[in-house]
């Protein structure tokens, strides 16, 4: 049991240079920048309140374990153990089986699931095969979980070729836009390390927490309006941005009209 808590234990070693500021923390730029995860997640929670009010107040557990990816991820950076790497990595699958539990299409299940609790059985049962098969060889786990991306690239390729809404055309684009902004960062840290030491910038793993935390907020946001536009339609689904929605740089969120839930129900 020490020894899958015990420093550098972990096979995975990111580019930054270890113990560079103190001597208790291997990863300090990868340490702090898991920050991002404690700042995007509890905005989100509350710019998609709103809709999960109308949904399902499960849309925050997505953003709950963001924040648990966060304390992870800070403490697998901080003690590059076995023991953090593995948290890191199977608290992001489990944020991945929230996701698809809440928002994957109902219309692209497979043709043996009839509802949404059968299909998050499903869901449940591979994320624990899943988390049992990450034990075997932890090396290959974070290029696994990427590939996944790969998957859900696909999806909105489908559901946006039904899709006319410039407003939604451009946040789609931008979800794209920033995953590989960030999945280039990580792939560069992890694969071109010793040209980044030459010229002494090793810190791209830690963009790459920033960047995602964008990336998911984006993401959420437009699988939860095809959600929206699929199981709530009478709540007139609108994407907004905060602070505002002519800033060039902002988040995205789901506003509904309560008003249209109480004429549904009446």
């Amino acid at each position: 049991m020490e020894s899958v808590l015990a420093y550098q234990s972990s096979e995975v070693d990111w580019c930054e240079d270890n113990f560079q500021f103190s001597e208790g923390v291997a990863e300090f730029y990868n340490t702090v920048s898991s920050a991002s995860f404690f700042i995007f997640a509890p905005i989100m929670m509350y710019l998609l309140h709103p809709y999960a009010k109308q949904r399902t107040h499960a849309v925050h557990l997505v953003w709950l374990m963001m924040m648990i990816v966060g304390v992870f991820s800070a403490y697998y950076h901080m003690t590059l153990s076995y023991m953090g790497q593995l948290l890191d990595e199977l608290s992001i699958l489990w944020v991945l089986a929230i996701g698809y539990t809440l928002w994957f299409p109902r219309h692209r299940f497979p043709f043996f699931i009839k509802d949404r609790c059968t299909f998050a059985g499903l869901v449940f049962i591979t994320a624990t095969l899943s988390t049992v098969f990450s034990f075997a060889k932890p090396t290959v786990n974070a290029y696994a979980l990427n590939s996944i991306t790969l998957h859900i690239l696909y999806v909105l390729s489908q559901e946006m070729k039904s899709c006319t809404d410039p407003q939604i055309q451009r946040l789609a684009f931008t979800t794209v836009a920033w995953w590989a902004l960030a999945i280039s960062c990580w792939l560069s840290d992890r694969l071109l390390c010793g040209f980044w030491r030459r010229i002494n910038f090793c810190y791209l793993h830690s963009f790459w927490h920033i960047l995602i935390s964008v990336a998911s907020a984006h993401g959420c946001t437009l699988f939860a309006y095809f959600d929206a536009q699929y199981e709530i339609p009478f709540a007139k689904p609108e994407v907004h941005y905060w602070p505002g929605d002519n800033w060039k740089v902002a988040l995205p969120y789901l506003s509904v009209n309560y008003k249209a839930r109480l004429q549904k129900q009446c």
